[in-house]
């Protein structure tokens, strides 16, 4: 078993990713600002030490490094968020990429040689076609999508100089929330399409906005390929398994291989909830794609992985389940 340094182990998929690597026999040490993670998260992670602290606090992260006899790093840590991306680069490269690098570097001179990244969908752009395997060029249409593209190949040149193995997961759109209901989505603000959707049906928000009228799908609003928050986590832990059985530096894609679009996601919130959801017509936002659907084939080939939640409805009914237990999320602000 392994002792992983988790950075954003208190962020959504960060916190349900290490509480997979606890039940595995895993040792999770979390390093998280609690900028966008939440203390919280924490009390649902016996076993998991915390180190409150930047990816970019370098005498910090070196320390932890050293204490804790770190092995491996599933590296979670960035801003996500495709129109605050467009807005502010800046922030998206100083933390993406520059104190990412500063944390590899010291990861490097540990001597640590396994790495898992957080990367992402948006690494892809405009797919050329769908479902996108790991072969689909990489043409980020974001700052975002830049920044993860950027840190893959950061990664693939770090093996060859310093043979740091890495496993690259690109997500598509993470959703739902444990099934276990300890953990779940609490953004500030709130940007995901089936959070906002269920806000909508409970009352915390007036109506949800349907981003865009004119993509070339079915109904014309944006298609996504949606994949659950704990199947995500399962993902880390098989791609750590491979590390550890001396893998090489591989990237996998994590999706269900099937797209709903907007409409599609709003009216299975309807049905789930049995509350009325008001949708609201509005225009594209900046730098978003019009289709990404996943082709996962090669990491349930060669991984072994294999969704449990992985129809839409299971997904928004546990993120749903979630709200209305936690109706102030983690209950901090």
């Amino acid at each position: 078993m392994s002792n992983v340094l988790v950075t954003g182990g208190a962020g959504y998929i960060g916190s349900h990713t290490t509480k997979l690597l606890l039940r595995a026999g895993h040792k999770p040490i979390i390093l998280d600002t609690l900028e966008l993670g939440h203390a919280a998260a924490l009390k649902y992670l016996p076993g998991a030490e915390f180190v409150r602290a930047d990816i970019g606090d370098d005498s910090i992260v070196r320390e932890t490094l050293r204490k804790h006899d770190i092995d491996a790093i599933v590296h979670f840590a960035a801003y996500a968020s495709v129109p605050e991306s467009v807005a502010h680069p800046d922030k998206y490269y100083v933390n993406n990429i520059a104190k990412s690098l500063t944390f590899l570097n010291a990861v490097k001179d540990a001597g640590i040689k396994k790495v898992i990244f957080s990367s992402s969908a948006a690494t892809f752009g405009e797919p050329q076609y769908t479902p996108i395997d790991e072969v689909h060029p990489q043409k980020p249409t974001n700052p975002y999508g830049q920044t993860k593209l950027n840190f893959e190949e950061i990664l693939k040149w770090y093996d060859v100089a310093y043979g740091i193995k890495s496993v690259w997961l690109r997500y598509f759109c993470a959703a739902g929330a444990d099934p276990e209901q300890e953990l779940g989505e609490d953004h500030t603000p709130e940007t995901h399409m089936i959070p906002l959707s269920l806000f909508a049906a409970l009352g915390k928000r007036p109506d949800i906005k349907m981003f865009g009228q004119d993509y070339e799908t079915i109904d014309g609003t944006g298609v996504r390929d949606y994949v659950h928050v704990t199947d995500l986590g399962s993902a880390h832990v098989l791609a750590l398994d491979a590390l550890n059985s001396g893998a090489q530096t591989n990237c996998y894609n994590l999706g269900n291989g099937k797209g709903y679009s907007v409409k599609q996601v709003i009216d299975t919130a309807r049905t789930v909830t049995g509350l009325p959801i008001k949708a609201v017509e509005a225009p594209r936002r900046p730098g978003d794609p019009g289709v990404l659907v996943a082709s996962s084939d090669k990491i349930m080939t060669e991984l072994g992985w294999k969704p449990q939640y992985g129809d839409l409805p299971t997904m928004i009914k546990t993120a749903f389940d979630w709200f209305r237990t936690h109706p102030n999320g983690y209950g901090e602000k």
